[in-house]
């Protein structure tokens, strides 16, 4: 029996995967995108776009449903990067959709295979003060999963060396708006960079953005 909801988020994950492709994050079959099904993983598993083809070829029933221990429904395979999905899923409770991409700007940084440091204030946008650089591991492997949960921890964005990007958000909406916020900082540190090192922001100065992240797009508590 599928979890319930699964064919209600079949076409929102694919539209999620055309914005990626329409937004210049990723190009023909790279990258991938996923939405948890529930609050168990193991018992609910989630939806993923399929193995080596193109959002723009995709249709709402080519979304796969992936349980926890790797079996999935359908005629197509779900991405090769199920594992990374599955496993960040699992470390993150609060991760209710994962983005993959290989976005020009994240990816040239990538392979530079350097932490993004806190050269603007929007940094802090993804839960700390940089964003990481995974360690480097083949695609699609248990020690990519792995470099990049150890990459996430406080934080909601990554880079994966020699590869790409990976974002999680609350759901696809703010997935997607996360990634697309994420290359951009990507394209403007390397812009930066280009003119020579940036100055960067103090621990001190970081440490106050990020407390005011806390309230950051949020409703305003009522007066007591």
């Amino acid at each position: 029996m599928k979890p319930q909801g699964a064919d209600a988020l079949r076409l929102p994950l694919l539209e999620t995967a055309r914005a990626m492709t329409a937004a210049g994050l990723n190009v023909g079959t790279a990258g991938n995108a996923s939405v948890r099904l529930g609050d168990e993983l193991q018992a609910d598993g989630l939806l993923i776009t399929p193995s080596g083809l193109a959002a723009e070829r995709c249709t709402v029933q080519d979304m796969v449903l992936l349980r926890a221990d790797g079996s999935f429904d359908g005629a197509l395979a779900p991405s090769s990067e199920w594992q990374l999905h599955r496993d960040i899923y699992a470390a993150f409770p609060e991760a209710g959709a994962i983005l993959h991409a290989h976005a020009p700007f994240a990816t040239a940084l990538a392979c530079q295979r350097g932490d993004i440091p806190p050269f603007h204030y929007m940094i802090a946008r993804f839960g700390g003060s940089t964003i990481r650089c995974a360690r480097y591991a083949t695609f699609g492997t248990q020690a990519l999963s792995d470099a990049a949960v150890a990459a996430l921890q406080g934080r909601r964005a990554c880079l994966l060396a020699n590869h790409g990007m990976v974002v999680h958000g609350r759901d696809l909406d703010h997935a997607l708006a996360l990634a697309i916020e994420f290359e951009t900082l990507c394209a403007q540190y390397w812009r930066t960079c280009q003119l020579g090192a940036p100055v960067l922001l103090s621990d001190e100065e970081m440490a106050e953005v990020i407390e005011r992240f806390r309230w950051y797009g949020k409703p305003k508590p009522a007066p007591p």
